[in-house]
């Protein structure tokens, strides 16, 4: 372990962490992010009124799917068992925003941060997706984790 980064070994080499002397726990993230989007965008979401369909059942899926595949997008990433993915959403007046909140679990031998992380992230670029015809002046921020449990570590809040 270089530097107490624990991707990389003694020499400097990326390295995938070996979990394999871990205890299986159950464990959980969630992660929230805010797309900032016109009144406009805000109120075609909400009324259905978006020509490519219902955005927020897109892109709940789209981070659910993403959550899935996070292993094959972050190269460090171990490939998980999920027993659960969820992503919800809050629509905001003031500002104009739609905020996610993707929430992971699993009974496993390393947490799931990355994988809620990636879930909200591509919900968000899915809104992004299918907004982008009505306006492209969307953005996104505030993306971060909010909770954690399980593991060695034990519980996080943001």
């Amino acid at each position: 372990m270089m530097n107490g980064f624990t991707h990389f070994d003694d020499k400097g080499n990326a390295v995938m962490v070996d979990v394999g002397g871990k205890d299986v726990t159950e464990r959980t993230a969630v992660a929230e992010g805010t797309i900032l989007v016109s009144g406009q965008i805000l109120s075609a979401v909400r009324s259905g009124g978006v020509s490519k369909g219902d955005v927020l059942g897109v892109a709940r899926v789209a981070g659910i799917m993403a959550v899935k595949k996070t292993s094959d997008l972050i190269p460090m990433a171990h490939p998980l068992f999920i027993t659960k993915a969820s992503v919800d959403f809050e629509l905001r007046d003031d500002p104009s925003s739609i905020r996610a909140v993707c929430t992971v679990k699993t009974e496993g031998k390393t947490g799931v941060e990355m994988e809620a992380l990636t879930g909200v992230s591509a919900a968000l670029l899915t809104i992004y997706d299918m907004c982008k015809a009505i306006d492209k002046r969307m953005v996104m921020q505030d993306i971060h984790l909010t909770e954690k449990t399980g593991g060695k570590s034990g519980a996080f809040r943001f």
